[in-house]
């Protein structure tokens, strides 16, 4: 059996009978969800990086909120220094 994707009638399985981490997404997002993370990725080693969002998406946001003296609040609000905030805003 091992190496076989299985069809799994949803409808038959409830989540404490699933293996592990699919167990977890289950419950966290539903069955369907879990089952389809498990035909496209399982065993696949997945990490998920600790920032969700890219640095050039951070950027332009830093560089719509600048206002010419709020450097210290958006390095706060961003959780980057002050230092690659005024980096962030001179680059265009």
């Amino acid at each position: 059996m091992r190496g076989v994707v299985m069809e799994v009638d949803i409808e038959k399985v409830d989540p404490q009978d699933l293996n592990g981490v699919y167990a977890e997404i289950a419950q966290l997002l539903g069955l369907e969800a879990a089952v389809t993370l498990y035909k496209k990725y399982r065993g696949t080693q997945v990490s998920f990086p600790v920032e969700m969002l890219s640095r050039e998406y951070i950027a332009k946001q830093i560089r719509n909120d600048y206002n010419g003296y709020n450097i210290r609040e958006l390095a706060t609000k961003y959780g980057y220094t002050e230092k690659w905030i005024r980096r962030i805003v001179v680059e265009v």
